[in-house]
């Protein structure tokens, strides 16, 4: 029985370029490279909500909709955690803090001149 330990493609005239990064076709290539760079809009429109599933009962503040720049969101969740005096962390096109902190984050993020719902 053989054992398929490195499963991605390794050459195929059908597929055209490969990412070096996932091992995908460039064109449907899924890798973090690609979001890493979007640029940011001019007009930002964030969407709050607060989730409790899946956290052992703990509330958080999930801030979703923004550009998929891994800098700007860096930048942005860092300047949230200081301005609302909580931790949180950078997840796939948002941002996550601890705490019911909607009010906070929504007066914040309106002074900064970004769109703001939920």
């Amino acid at each position: 029985m053989t054992e398929r330990r490195n499963a991605r493609v390794v050459y195929s005239t059908d597929a055209g370029r490969i990412c070096a990064g996932c091992g995908w076709p460039a064109r449907e290539c899924t890798c973090s490279q690609r979001a890493a760079t979007e640029s940011i809009p001019a007009r930002i429109v964030a969407r709050l909500r607060m989730e409790k599933k899946g956290r052992g009962g703990k509330t958080v503040t999930v801030v979703d909709g923004l550009p998929r720049n891994a800098a700007f969101l860096k930048d942005l969740s860092q300047e949230l955690k200081r301005a609302c005096g909580t931790g949180g962390a950078v997840v796939e096109g948002g941002v996550e803090l601890q705490g019911d902190l909607r009010e906070r984050v929504r007066d914040y993020l309106t002074k900064k001149g970004y769109r703001v719902k939920g």
